[in-house]
């Protein structure tokens, strides 16, 4: 028979104190988008990649001073205001496809900073 400590510490719900899953989770998350807002300059960058995806071109955006949440909202409404798929990965937009001047216009009028960066 299993000890109460045991039982405790595979416990991943209580009626007193809720998912206790989470917890950790949730702060962990918080550190995450603290450090790297913390080294945020406050220009958003766009721009044009291949490397490392067999030729395909995506535009990417970095440097957005957003939380993850936040951050995953805009992706899908840049995405939807290109057209194309995409995906959010370590704080980085990746919208498929070269849309730098769309991408722009975008976030210039939402009242972000934004430079063309790379070729």
């Amino acid at each position: 028979m299993s000890s109460l400590k045991d039982q405790l510490s595979s416990l991943v719900y209580s009626t007193e104190r809720g998912d206790l899953r989470g917890d950790d989770a949730e702060a962990a998350r918080e550190a995450r988008d603290q450090a790297r807002l913390a080294g945020l300059d406050g220009i958003v960058r766009i721009r044009r990649e291949t490397s490392g995806r067999k030729g395909k071109g995506v535009t990417t955006v970095s440097g957005v001073p957003l939380a993850e949440e936040a951050l995953k909202k805009l992706t899908a409404e840049l995405k939807k205001r290109c057209g194309s798929g995409g995906a959010l990965k370590d704080g980085v937009i990746e919208i498929q496809g070269d849309h730098r001047d769309t991408l722009k216009r975008a976030l210039e009028t939402q009242g972000y900073k934004v430079k063309l960066a790379g070729g």
